[in-house]
């Protein structure tokens, strides 16, 4: 169990890391629903120069990683499973998560990654092997 919980610490360390590009240990509210935004609609994430909060009197808060962890965590499990879902449909094509879409996304959020890598990326938790993340596999992964 205390390996699944280093493992998922890791994951939201790299997320965090995807956020706080200033690599300052903060990152602002603001960044962060700009990125959730931009996956909901589809539209590239443009990031700020700063993902803290460069302005001392400005009204947005930062959060450190533990904050982040904290809010990720939050939330009953329906929801969870809710956004699970929606968070899936993201990337998905037709039958899962395909190298080629998760390149898209990544893509859209700022991310340029080779379609390789993101076969390397899907082949981490493709239980089956068929090259594809299904809804399942999916929700290990983001456990």
């Amino acid at each position: 169990m205390k390996s699944e919980n280093v493992n998922k610490r890791d994951d939201y360390q790299r997320v965090f890391s995807c956020f706080d590009r200033s690599h300052q240990g903060k990152v602002s509210l603001s960044t962060i629903e700009r990125c959730v935004e931009a996956i909901k609609s589809g539209k590239r994430a443009v990031p700020d120069q700063d993902t803290t909060n460069p302005n001392p009197e400005s009204t947005d808060k930062s959060l450190e990683l533990e904050e982040f962890v904290k809010l990720v965590e939050e939330g009953e499990e329906a929801d969870k499973e809710k956004d699970l879902k929606e968070a899936f449909k993201l990337y998905e094509e037709s039958e899962g998560i395909t190298p080629k879409s998760l390149k898209r996304m990544l893509s859209l959020l700022g991310e340029s990654k080779s379609l390789k890598d993101c076969e390397v990326m899907i082949s981490q938790f493709d239980i089956n092997r068929d090259g594809i993340i299904n809804f399942d596999e999916f929700r290990v992964m983001m456990q």
